[in-house]
């Protein structure tokens, strides 16, 4: 990371790059707020690394077969049908 504070340029770049039109208070404001928003990243240089990965465990519930729904009683509720299927509205 950088030391040096971010300046106009930088954020009028990233400004032009998301396409936002800023005024000039608006970019000395922005270029403060990415100053404490990048010093932030800093505390991470002080999370100590991790030497192996933790073991994943399965947290999911084993998968079971149950019956489901006849195709009568999938379609008996339905609005139209047709040929055995649903049928919804024709969108166009």
């Amino acid at each position: 990371m950088s030391d040096e504070p971010v300046n106009e340029e930088t954020v009028k770049h990233v400004a032009e790059l998301a396409r936002i039109e800023l005024a000039d208070d608006e970019v000395d404001r922005f270029a403060s707020q990415f100053d404490t928003i990048l010093s932030y990243f800093e505390a991470l240089d002080e999370v100590p690394e991790v030497d192996h990965e933790p073991p994943l465990v399965n947290v999911m519930r084993a998968d079971t077969v149950e019956t489901g729904l006849s195709h009568d009683e999938a379609t008996q509720n339905a609005d139209e049908t047709e040929d055995g299927f649903f049928k919804g509205p024709n969108v166009s």
